[in-house]
């Protein structure tokens, strides 16, 4: 996470990006599920993809849109203009919320009273000098719902997040293993995680999204864990073709398949697990080494590590098969505890 420092003092200032810039316009889109985002979590045997992710990619859909409000804003008003959909230095939820949209809620992200908490945001900056709005106004009270949900504790502060603790950045962004005491707090989310927005009280004047495009595809309405497990890397980029799960790759994601797998108790998911410990990628085999030692017995473990662990050459798989095998001879060599009656 280290950029986030490196690129501070860029995004601190829109006009680190671009000197001429005067004026930022904030726009935002409503995607809104149509239900409760939570409910697929208890569903153990399918994955929980983030509401955003479930539809053609919004950086595909907003950026047309903010390029044709930027045309017809130069038409009629003169300037130069550029566009931003999460792609570049700029802090679009603080500037969302000096916009009025909306204020930044303890979770961090951009709470509206219109909308809740689902909104994509787009940026159009400009070189007129545009009059300015009355900012948000923090409206979350005493509440602290969003903290509180949060399954791995990201959350140090309120209005303070740990990306290295978030489900969203660790499922998304980070490209090695995931540390394993975090990895049976992730249940069954395999891209991104809703806990902290879905929570959020705002909520209750939130809207079903509108936008056809941003309509969730049924596909990837809590997909089945055993059937993504198969994916190989043309399949994933068939199945997700123009979503934003393409963007995190076929590897990170049979990660985090394998870690629902581990995490959803079902010793028939076993065996689609045990076909990746001969995956190509040592990512999703050291995965794979810890779902299955989650699901079989320590018997089997040992059976399956005499011949599947003697020609693995990749360190972190390695370090995988031994914290397996020795938390197994742990809890043997652990004295059981008994009651003073017993």
């Amino acid at each position: 996470m280290d950029w986030l420092s490196a690129s501070a003092a860029r995004r601190a200032d829109p006009r680190a990006l671009w000197a001429d810039v005067r004026s930022v316009i904030m726009l935002g889109v409503n995607y809104g599920p149509g239900g409760d985002p939570l409910a697929i979590l208890r569903e153990r045997d399918r994955g929980a993809v983030s509401v955003y992710a479930q539809s053609e990619d919004y950086h595909d859909v907003i950026k047309p849109r903010l390029k044709a409000v930027a045309r017809w804003l130069t038409a009629n008003a003169g300037g130069d203009v550029k566009v931003f959909v999460d792609t570049a230095a700029l802090m679009e939820k603080p500037l969302a919320e000096q916009a009025g949209l909306g204020w930044q809620g303890k979770h961090t992200n951009l709470v509206s009273r219109q909308f809740g908490s689902w909104l994509f945001l787009g940026a159009i900056l400009t070189t007129l000098d545009l009059p300015a709005d009355e900012a948000g106004k923090d409206a979350c009270g005493t509440c602290q719902a969003c903290l509180d949900i949060c399954p791995t504790q990201a959350f140090p502060a309120p209005y303070q997040l740990d990306p290295r603790r978030c489900i969203s950045y660790l499922t998304i962004e980070h490209k090695g293993p995931i540390a394993r005491e975090l990895r049976p707090l992730m249940g069954n989310r395999i891209y991104g995680c809703d806990d902290c927005l879905a929570v959020c009280p705002w909520n209750k004047f939130a809207q079903a999204g509108r936008e056809a495009k941003l309509a969730a595809r049924e596909a990837l309405r809590g997909p089945k864990l055993a059937d993504l497990a198969t994916l190989d890397e043309a399949h994933f980029r068939a199945l997700f073709a123009k979503t934003a799960v393409k963007r995190t790759g076929r590897d990170r994601f049979i990660r985090n398949v394998l870690i629902a797998i581990g995490n959803s108790g079902d010793a028939t998911s076993a065996d689609a697990a045990e076909k990746l410990l001969d995956d190509a990628s040592a990512l999703v085999r050291g995965a794979a080494v810890w779902a299955v030692s989650r699901l079989v017995s320590p018997q089997r473990m040992q059976a399956i590590a005499a011949v599947r662990r003697a020609g693995e050459r990749d360190a972190d798989v390695q370090e995988e098969w031994s914290a397996a095998l020795g938390a197994f001879q742990a809890r043997r060599a652990s004295p059981s505890i008994t009651s003073p009656s017993g």
